[in-house]
């Protein structure tokens, strides 16, 4: 039998290779000197709202639902967050520069926190009909533009707050996407999957991205555990049947709603929040003017709406994703404050264990 023998010198080269291998050359992942660590007193996941088709003696597959993945920090406060971008969920995540995303910002500051697949996307892409997915030529140059990097591809606003020279930041922020299939018909699926997922989660404010918001929109008609909504860059509207002109409807509606079910609306606050570089081209000059229009409406029949322009709150640079921004940490203490305003954050030493129901 051959036996290894080894100094204590040798022993201790041979742990520093270990931690080497196990840490890496890059840090860019392992724990700094940043915040300390969540304390979180739940997590988890589950499906929500969809159908079966077929028949069950014989052949069958459920379909349609929505995904929710969800953490309870510790000292959870009332009313959680629920987070919806029509397009990733990523973006909740993470800053573009890999630093903290809202996910993470609002659990330290004791909300509990839901990320929101809605139907035939991301996680919950388990459709019930056929749907197309095929690759988009000319989609990095739509989102660099579409998001407000720049006016063109690689051609940068001054000042966005975007880490410019990283590579690899443009790299994982044109991959945080996913098909979106926008039509009016998707969106009442989706809406109505969430209103589901509520159900288990309690009362939440539903905060969104771009396409999001029409989403949100009606699952509060549907949901009285929508306590407010705050979009950030809005693209589509609920509307009472009287603002109708006949126009068909887009891929973000309008959807037309009956007058008593669209103030519904107005029984709870809503933001909408839009960021910087608001005079480029495509987009911001059509949907901020709808924007205001909307709440203009919604407050004609006694509701709480109002617009943030976070350029007016001294934040310059943000793109058509604020919370995914390099200024997050500012752009989330206007969202506070907003919950604040409305008594939706808990007062300190005022907590409840919020949880989904199983």
């Amino acid at each position: 039998m051959t036996r290894n023998h080894m100094f204590p010198g040798q022993i201790a080269r041979c742990l520093l290779v270990a931690v080497l291998v196990i840490t890496g050359p890059s840090a860019s992942l392992a724990r700094d000197a940043g915040p300390p660590p969540l304390m979180i007193e739940r997590q988890g996941s589950f499906a929500a709202g969809g159908t079966r088709v077929g028949d069950p003696a014989v052949k069958s597959t459920v379909c349609d639902h929505g995904y929710v993945e969800y953490q309870i920090p510790a000292n959870a406060g009332p009313t959680g967050l629920f987070f919806w971008h029509s397009s990733s969920v990523a973006a909740w995540k993470n800053r573009w520069d890999g630093g903290e995303g809202f996910d993470s910002i609002f659990l330290r500051r004791h909300f509990p926190v839901y990320l929101w697949d809605g139907p035939r996307v991301g996680r919950a892409n388990l459709p019930c009909e056929t749907v197309e997915s095929a690759p988009r030529l000319g989609s990095d140059q739509e989102t660099f533009t579409a998001w407000r990097f720049g006016p063109s591809y690689m051609k940068w606003h001054p000042g966005v707050q975007f880490p410019t020279a990283d590579a690899r930041a443009w790299e994982q922020a044109s991959r945080a996407r996913y098909a979106e299939y926008d039509t009016v018909e998707n969106v009442a699926l989706q809406a109505h999957a969430a209103a589901a997922a509520l159900e288990r989660s309690g009362p939440v404010v539903m905060v969104t991205n771009s396409a999001g918001g029409l989403r949100a929109l009606l699952t509060a008609i549907e949901s009285d555990r929508v306590k407010a909504i705050v979009a950030y860059e809005n693209v589509g509207f609920v509307l009472p049947e009287s603002e109708n002109d006949g126009s068909p409807p887009g891929p973000y509606g309008p959807v037309y709603v009956p007058l008593e079910t669209f103030k519904k609306l107005t029984k709870i606050p809503m933001q909408f929040v839009w960021g910087d570089n608001l005079s480029q081209p495509r987009g911001p000059q059509l949907a901020l003017p709808l924007n205001r229009r909307f709440v203009k409406l919604i407050n004609q029949y006694g509701g709480k709406a109002e617009i943030l322009e976070l350029a007016s709150a001294g934040l310059k640079g943000n793109t058509h994703l604020p919370f995914a921004d390099l200024n997050n940490v500012a752009v989330a203490d206007l969202l506070q404050n907003f919950l604040a305003k409305h008594k939706l954050a808990a007062p300190a030493g005022e907590v409840s264990h919020t949880r989904p129901n199983n």
